[in-house]
């Protein structure tokens, strides 16, 4: 942490905004490369104690921020209910728009370490029938770069952060450099053969992170950047952390040419402050960056950033979900007690862009199921099927890009002075389509492996949550909103030329090339892989270069 007035006058040579899975990246590979870097970061900075929280002491604050309307929002995403409610943003102090009729489900983690510290740790490749899509379908652009681009950045991050997982063999995900894969539950063991055997569809392990240490519950967990990549870049170090400070805008030169630093406010004092820099690398997660460059445009201040494309904020994309909860017979030899569930602990039915086509295919692009078996069952008494285990799978699959989903700023201020952004985004007829595929899919496979679909009412017994439960986007027959599974991307896309897209296949924007935007923001296409470990690869690569050129 530093002291600062209103002006930071130690010079850093580069600043990165935001400390999640991207700005920990971001800050290693410049601070590894000699570079004196400054990580903003809008949140506080907590104890792993603090962020983590314990049980039931997190529960009772859900039910509280609930009630009280700080969580109602971000309460409907899954991953709210096995952490810390702290970690999720008070959505009363921090508001957005929607359209009436067009929800979006915004979920935020401001403080250091960001929405990392809320990431399941699922980390799939891209291969190039995502990277280049449109040379199967011609839909949309492909993006400016190659599978071959992001191997290198792909390795070194796997090394990095031992990901585990097998290679299979797969052209829609890519192998990789994995440590040894988590076991399957003996039930997930029935699935992958009853599937593999009657339908023939490919059952991989996941991969991602394991389980966290046993006996170190004051760490951070691994898939965090405070537990990796952040934790690694200060120990060089080079690199400080400023928490509680919100970025307003990018401050730029007479001439438009150069981002000089930036403006940022306090969050607790609501004081402004300048920093200047060199390099600045948006890190501070889709929306958020995008808000960012929205408001340094020269249509908001005068000599603020020029963006000739004229498509800042349109093509925002997420993925498209479906979830069903199932029930297996537990067979004679399965006694295994409760395993955890983990990015590696757990399964995926990778089809990507190939999907059964035994049943008509009526969309383009593709799809993959995650799941898991026996990884999340209550205690015995708590189930209605005790002689069974409980088993869910859940469908991702790629949005296209369409102009018309975008975000733009209000007119409307919030407690800092900032505008509201506004997020206009609606499924399409091809998302509509593809889920009820993925649904069709997901009834196969269980039915083939001896299952069978239930409402998780009806598997679990949640007396005081029965309410909350019943009104959850999850278990309803429609497609959760977007924003549901927190996979958003786009609005600043890369391109080949300046007429096309915000960015340059280096990630720098086209007429402020020391302005880089490493995270999700910066996706042409969405793919429908879990877009995390991608991003991280596209920040260090961007990273390296932009070093590279101001040696040069």
């Amino acid at each position: 942490m530093i002291n600062n007035k209103n002006v930071i006058q130690k010079p850093f040579e580069a600043i990165v905004i935001g400390s999640g899975a991207t700005g920990g990246i971001a800050a290693l590979t410049l601070a590894e490369l000699g570079i004196r870097v400054l990580v903003i970061e809008a949140g506080p900075e907590l104890t792993a104690k603090q962020a983590l929280g314990t049980e039931p002491c997190n529960t009772f604050r859900r039910i509280k921020r609930i009630v009280s309307g700080e969580n109602r929002i971000q309460s409907q995403h899954p991953g709210f209910w096995k952490s810390n409610p702290l970690l999720y943003i008070n959505e009363k102090e921090n508001r957005y728009k929607t359209p009436s009729g067009k929800p979006f489900i915004w979920t935020q983690g401001r403080q250091v370490g960001g929405r990392s510290l809320t990431w399941g740790g699922i980390t799939l490749r891209l291969s190039d029938s995502n990277f280049k899509a449109k040379s199967f379908d011609n839909y949309g652009p492909d993006w400016p770069i190659n599978y071959s681009d992001l191997v290198p950045h792909y390795n070194a991050i796997e090394k990095l952060l031992n990901v585990k997982g097998n290679n299979d063999g797969l052209d829609q995900i890519p192998d990789g450099i994995f440590s040894e894969a988590m076991p399957f539950t003996p039930s997930e063991k029935i699935f992958k053969e009853e599937v593999e055997e009657k339908l023939k569809y490919k059952v991989i392990h996941s991969r991602g992170f394991g389980t966290q240490d046993k006996g170190k519950t004051e760490d951070w967990p691994k898939s965090s950047s405070l537990g990796s990549t952040l934790k690694k870049a200060l120990l060089t170090g080079k690199v400080e952390i400023l928490p509680n400070h919100i970025v307003e805008r990018l401050i730029l030169s007479n001439d438009q040419s150069v981002a000089e630093g930036l403006i940022g406010i306090n969050s607790v004092t609501n004081n402004r402050i300048k920093i200047y820099s060199k390099l600045i690398i948006l890190c501070a997660s889709t929306i958020q960056s995008i808000k960012i460059l929205l408001n340094s445009s020269e249509s908001i201040h005068s000599k603020g950033l020029i963006e000739p494309s004229g498509k800042l904020g349109s093509f925002l994309m997420d993925h498209i979900s479906t979830c069903r909860f199932f029930s297996l017979p537990i067979k004679s030899k399965d006694k295994s007690k409760r395993n955890e569930l983990t990015g590696a602990g757990s399964f995926f039915i990778p089809f990507g862009n190939h999907p059964d086509n035994t049943t008509d295919i009526n969309f383009i692009r593709g799809y993959g199921i995650w799941g898991a078996i026996d990884r999340f069952d209550p205690p015995t008494i708590l189930k209605t099927m005790p002689d069974t285990k409980t088993g869910f799978l859940i469908g991702h699959g790629e949005v296209l890009a369409y102009e018309d989903n975008k975000l733009s700023l209000s007119k409307e201020l919030d407690k800092w002075g900032l505008p509201i952004p506004h997020i206009d985004f609606t499924w399409k007829e091809n998302e509509l389509n593809m889920v009820s595929h993925m649904n069709k899919t997901i009834e196969k496979c269980v039915k083939a492996s001896g299952g069978q679909i239930h409402p998780i009412q009806e598997l679990i017994k949640i007396p005081l949550l029965k309410e909350i439960v019943n009104n959850s986007f999850a278990l309803k027959s429609d497609p959760p909103p977007p924003g549901y599974y927190v996979h958003e991307v786009g609005g600043a896309r890369m391109s080949n030329n300046s007429s096309q897209g915000v960015l340059d296949k280096w990630n720098r924007l086209w007429q402020c090339q020391n302005v880089l935007v490493v995270d999700g923001a910066c996706w042409p296409t969405s793919a429908w892989q879990s877009p995390t470990l991608t991003m991280m690869a596209i920040a260090r690569r961007a990273c390296i270069e932009a070093i590279k050129n101001q040696s040069t």
